[in-house]
């Protein structure tokens, strides 16, 4: 297991990183925004669990597989616009009831809302490459299993994002909240949302590249 000293500057490093808003913190704001805390959180653990993942998966290398073979990387990257452009054009279909006072309940369960946010932190390559870039720095093989150094740094890495994420969560749902009661703006959450995942597969498709 990583020393004190080790896990307090990673911490910061952590704190940086997830304070400074990008792709999963607008996911996470305008799920929250169109669905309410629950979604927010829910996409925020699908995230959480795809951050596992690309951290088992930087312990067993197979992260290096983006740097061995390009090919691979632009495969990931091409296949998470694609699903990104499919989750966008799904939100601005919506009608826009998840908010709605007359209805209450979100249209979308919390389990595919979950599975949502884990495919969307799965199928973005450059994740991956983050993970196998920073972990190491802060991973000592001679003190213990890197395996369980690496899993013990992405625990305390989605422990902080929980946090700052956290406050995201009941800032844009209390936001979505106010905008559902005004008949004008009733789908203003859910174009908000299709926005954000259209940009993020715009971004992701051509602005990804290496």
């Amino acid at each position: 297991m990583p020393d004190l000293s080790t896990l307090g500057l990673f911490a910061i490093a952590c704190l940086a990183l997830t304070a400074t808003p990008g792709p999963d913190m607008l996911l996470i704001a305008s799920r929250s925004a169109s669905q309410g805390r629950a979604s927010g959180l829910a996409t925020y653990a699908g995230i959480a669990a795809g951050t596992y993942c690309h951290a088992l998966a930087a312990a067993f290398g197979l992260s290096q597989l983006f740097l061995a073979a390009p090919i691979a990387y632009d495969v990931v990257r091409y296949a998470g616009a694609a699903y990104l452009a499919y989750l966008a054009w799904k939100a601005f279909r919506s009608d826009g009831a998840p908010l709605a006072p007359a209805t209450g309940l979100p249209r979308y369960s919390r389990v595919r809302i979950f599975r949502q946010g884990l495919l969307t932190n799965l199928l973005n390559p450059k994740m991956a490459l983050f993970v196998l870039a920073l972990f190491p720095q802060f991973v000592h093989p001679e003190t213990g299993s890197v395996a369980g150094q690496i899993l013990v740094l992405a625990t305390v890495l989605n422990l902080i994002g929980l946090l700052v994420n956290g406050l995201v969560i009941l800032t844009a749902s209390r936001f979505g909240a106010a905008l559902s009661r005004r008949t004008r703006f009733r789908r203003a959450p859910q174009i908000l949302l299709g926005t954000v995942f259209a940009g993020l597969a715009a971004r992701l498709a051509f602005v990804g590249q290496r």
